[in-house]
């Protein structure tokens, strides 16, 4: 019987503790992990450079797995370098566990992004990629690292793999690596009766250097990684044919690998002689999870070569550091995680403007003053006024890597990812632009920036039916409503998942940029209207610095015989409004409300003295009265939207829809019996 190298039983011993993890779970998907456990070796055993000590350490490679189920290859390949145990691999998929089902973002253990809806994964290592050239265009070889992706089948079927692809071949992202593993087995058939597509041909149309390979060949991938590094001007595809379920074996010894079967449930579910598989790939049966003797000695050896190689970047760091003074001073500021320091004080706004062309004076503002910081929009640059930072930037590119904007083309749902992925290289601050009704398209790596708490922020523009002739296709009614539930749930810190705000005129905008920009926990929403609104009375930026409350009292009397709540465009209709109602003797309080969830983290008495308990209140909203309904209550009404919008010029939207004034006057009257 022919002796097994170091490496081969290396991969080996991944597949077995990926395979018992499953088993023990009763629950997982063991098939792709067997599989893919040959590159993941040979990556993480002879090219990854990472320091083990510093696990933040800003210029390591990075690796993003795609396709989240196959997480039990992760944790057992991170295991064999010492980042988890074999009682936490024991403990795979149960409570309270630091192995969950997919993969959740944990630097400090090597899990370099949360992943498990398919395309995503690899659309983040293409975020990655871009802001490792970045701050490569402006630090120079001591920001050197490389980003390595994992993509399955179902990724590459993903459509989202379309808009990562197309950006990352434009953009000659020669930093960036992907292993595709092509087993043609998916979880309830084979690839073959899905798609008949010439992947390798789709890729290199799109700029790519394509190598194609036996992926369970330890010495093709080898071959296939040192060419993918030396390639320049172009991002690799590495296909590596793989095989489903490797090394399985059913009863009498029968090859149970390359079925659909052991895809998506344990192997002994699946009808496989587990003892046997684990007997034949070198492990104990009995004690499967353990690190073999020689596999142990050979990551060993490679974490000293990371270590010492990780010296070597740290010596040539303070060389650099020593010429380069400042530069280094400003390498450590965008690293340290920090909100940038802004006079926001010095932003002039223009009166009477929309909130969008407040947002582009704010943003062109930030161009200037946050040197790290990168915006991208859906094509729509300048109707989203992101192009507010574009003038005063330049435009990322092959040819220029120092520029911090993003043209990502109509790709709503990439761009997200692509921010996504900005965000946990680390370093750079990520906002992205388009209409809040294309927020749908987003959704995905909106809910996905939540839960891995990342301070992208989104620029959502015409924000309501006032969109006007273009109709309902463009006009947002239920958006608002599905976006501010982020700010009901509660993310595992315990901090609201979502920062949403609606700000209503250009001073709260001002402040509602403050607040994204100081918001590094988790993402934030800037929800900004397409049509001018009428400055708040009296507003100016001090007073606006309220918007951080959440909700405050704008118009205001000792015993008011009514509260009036909006956000956005309406509260200054409900200032029109509760001019007409005072003008009969009726006093109104008028609040807005930017954010029902910063709101409700207030206190008690300051909540209280907002919304009187025992006052009647009224809420506006272009959008579900639901919107409103959870401060309202049973204290009132709320006039909102119940149908989608209509397609005719705003005014006479406003006025056919009840979004005026005398309507304000006329409901508050009727719920007030007068």
């Amino acid at each position: 019987m022919e002796m097994k190298t170091s490496s081969a039983m290396a991969a080996d011993n991944i597949r077995v503790l990926a395979l018992s993890m499953v088993e023990k779970a009763k629950s997982g998907h063991p098939g792709g992990a067997m599989g893919g456990a040959d590159f993941a070796h040979i990556l993480f055993s002879e090219f990854m450079v990472y320091n083990p000590n510093e696990p933040q350490w800003i210029a390591r490679d990075r690796f993003f797995l795609d396709p989240g189920h196959m997480s039990p290859m992760l944790y057992a390949t991170l295991a064999l370098t010492g980042k988890y145990s074999m009682e936490e691999l024991q403990e795979f998929r149960q409570w309270g566990s630091v192995t969950p089902g997919h993969p959740e973002l944990d630097v400090a253990r090597g899990v370099e992004n949360t992943s498990g809806p398919l395309g995503q994964g690899h659309a983040y290592a293409v975020g990655a990629a871009i802001a490792a050239k970045y701050m490569k265009a402006h630090f120079g070889e001591v920001m050197r690292q490389k980003i390595y992706a994992f993509i399955s089948d179902g990724g590459v079927q993903e459509e989202i793999s379309q808009g990562a692809g197309r950006m990352a071949g434009h953009f000659g992202l020669d930093n960036l690596i992907m292993f595709y593993d092509a087993n043609n087995v998916q979880l309830s058939t084979t690839v073959e009766e899905v798609t008949s597509e010439d992947v390798a041909a789709k890729y290199k149309a799109w700029g790519w250097h394509v190598i194609d390979i036996n992926g369970n060949d330890h010495d093709q991938i080898r071959a296939a990684l040192r060419e993918a590094n030396a390639t320049t001007g172009k991002p690799t595809l590495i296909i590596g044919r793989t095989i489903m379920g490797k090394g399985a074996v059913g009863p009498e010894g029968v090859s149970f690998e390359n079925k659909v079967s052991t895809h998506g449930q344990p192997l002994s579910a699946a009808g496989a002689d587990v003892p046997a598989t684990i007997t034949g790939l070198g492990g104990d049966s009995e004690n499967p999870f353990r690190i073999f003797p020689e596999v142990e000695a050979l990551y060993a050896k490679r974490k000293e070569e990371l270590i010492a190689l990780s010296e070597d970047w740290k010596k040539s760091f303070a060389i650099w550091e020593q010429a380069e003074p400042e530069l280094a001073k400003k390498l450590s500021q965008w690293c340290s995680g920090k909100a940038p320091e802004v006079n926001w004080e010095e932003i002039e706004q223009k009166p009477d403007q929309a909130t969008r062309t407040a947002s582009a004076t704010v943003l062109s503002y930030l161009a200037q003053h946050v040197e790290n910081m990168m915006v991208t929009s859906a094509d729509l640059s300048n109707s989203d006024k992101t192009d507010g930072f574009l003038k005063k930037s330049t435009t990322f590119s092959r040819d220029n890597y120092k520029g911090a904007f993003i043209q990502s083309g109509v790709a709503e749902l990439t761009m997200a990812c692509i921010c996504n992925g900005i965000a946990l290289h680390g370093g750079l601050i990520a906002a992205c632009g388009t209409f809040f009704v294309f927020s749908d398209y987003m959704k995905p790596a909106v809910r996905l920036a939540a839960l891995m708490e990342l301070p992208v922020k989104y620029v959502w523009t015409h924000d309501a039916f006032r969109v006007g002739e273009d109709g309902p296709t463009h006009e947002p009614v239920e958006q608002e409503a599905q976006i501010r539930l982020l700010e009901k749930l509660k993310n595992h810190s315990g901090q609201n998942a979502l920062l949403a705000l609606r700000p209503a005129d250009v001073h709260e905008t001002t402040v509602a940029w403050e607040l994204a920009m100081n918001n590094t926990k988790t993402p934030t929403a800037l929800i900004l209207s397409r049509q001018n609104i009428k400055n708040l009375p009296d507003s100016d930026y001090a007073k606006a610095r309220r918007t951080a409350l959440g909700a405050y009292t704008l118009i205001g009397h000792q015993s008011p015989d009514i509260i009036l709540l909006a956000s956005g465009s309406e509260v200054s209709t409900l200032v029109e409004g509760a001019e007409l109602l005072e003008a009969e003797g009726i006093h109104a309080n008028v609040v807005s409300v930017p954010s029902e969830g910063v709101f409700m983290n207030q206190s008690d008495s300051y909540r209280q003295e907002v919304l009187p308990p025992n006052v009647p209140r009224f809420g506006l909203t272009a959008g579900l009265p639901v919107t409103l309904e959870g401060l309202v209550g049973a204290h009132g009404t709320v006039w909102g939207l119940n149908s989608f919008g209509f397609s005719a010029p705003y005014k006479v939207l406003d006025e056919k829809l009840g979004f005026t004034a005398q309507n304000v006057y006329t409901q508050v009257k009727n719920l007030l019996g007068k």
